[in-house]
């Protein structure tokens, strides 16, 4: 009888670790087929580098944010920071700077509010949901102002300067589009993974958001390393920044606001926890791909672009729903576990 119950609960946890796992990837599969079986040409390779391009600065912010999640904080600042930092960049480039000290000076920019964040939650002990909202409004100022309320325009392929570009999207001999930026993206997400699994960054990380004063008690200094989670979310909107550029060529000031919650729906999608405590890399670029998808194949079924934000829309809300589904599921086998004992 004993080992009934026991077998029950590990049984429930088994399958709910599996759901948990399986549901994003599903979820990823599921989409794609249904595009590709109602959308206009997407079972097509130019279709394929256009999700992979779109995956690019979202996915780079994405991963700083789930570092923010997982401590239980929030940062709504990062899409308009990438925005912000990009155009920074530009405007130096434009006057005068050479290509790689602007581009360095973008992840410079980034990592400097990031570190301002870190600042105002960790020292001034304010709450990263204002603090970071703040952080977005100032950041879409700082914008506007270093640019004079004008475009930043990066050089185009084959001008001088225009290199960067082969970093994330290489045209062959023949012309033929390789998406040579899911390389970088691959090896972002690498190191951020073996920082959250294998270093005392990560496990404080995790420490931090399942228990934080528990976490204090036992010697973490929560200080150092909620500055450290805000300072890399900002570095990584920096990385997203140059993508950006890198794509789209033209930056325009006051941008960004809105790319946030594709970050924050992507790591939510990818199971990290709003709640704090839980999350993991592949995860979220698992989400981040989910909101690419999304965002090109609405286009390839002919739907404007308010069909594509309200079901974007519909996409952050099922991430929430999700999330606290699996809180309260992952509540009742921590019952069941104790119930047992």
């Amino acid at each position: 009888m004993a080992n009934d119950i026991q077998s029950g609960p590990r049984g429930r946890n088994l399958v709910e670790r599996g759901m948990k796992y399986a549901l994003a990837p599903a979820a990823l599969v599921i989409l794609y087929l249904f595009f590709g079986a109602f959308g206009r040409s997407y079972f097509s390779y130019p279709t394929l580098v256009n999700i992979i391009d779109a995956a690019y600065y979202i996915g780079f912010i994405a991963m700083g944010v789930t570092f923010v999640i997982i401590t239980g904080g929030i940062d709504l600042s990062v899409g308009t920071v990438m925005m912000c930092a990009a155009i920074v960049g530009g405007t130096a480039l434009k006057h005068g700077f050479p290509m790689v000290p602007s581009l360095l000076l973008i992840v410079v920019v980034g990592l400097a509010f990031g570190t301002l964040n870190g600042l105002m939650v960790s020292r001034l002990k304010m709450p990263p949901f204002i603090v970071t909202l703040g952080t977005m409004m100032i950041s879409m100022g700082v914008g506007s102002i270093v640019s004079n309320v004008a475009s930043a325009t990066f050089p185009i392929r084959g001008a001088p300067g225009g290199w960067f570009k082969s970093i994330f999207l290489y045209m062959s001999p023949n012309d033929v589009p390789i998406p040579t930026g899911a390389l970088l993206l691959a090896v972002v997400a690498v190191v951020c993974h073996v920082a959250l699994s294998n270093t005392k960054l990560g496990r404080y990380t995790y420490a931090i958001g399942s228990n934080m004063e528990a976490a204090r008690l036992s010697g973490v200094d929560v200080r150092k390393w909620q500055m450290f989670v805000y300072m890399i979310a900002g570095a990584t909107a920096g990385v997203g920044g140059i993508s950006y550029a890198a794509i789209y060529t033209t930056v325009l000031p006051g941008q960004g606001q809105g790319y946030e919650m594709y970050a924050i729906a992507s790591a939510v999608i990818g199971g990290a926890s709003l709640a704090g405590g839980a999350g993991t890399i592949w995860g979220t670029i698992i989400g981040v791909f989910i909101m690419s998808v999304l965002a090109t194949g609405l286009p390839a079924m002919d739907l404007e672009a308010h069909w594509q934000t309200f079901f974007t829309g519909v996409i952050v809300i099922c991430a929430v729903l999700l999330d606290m589904y699996r809180t309260r599921k992952a509540a009742e086998v921590r019952v069941d576990k104790s119930a047992v004992a």
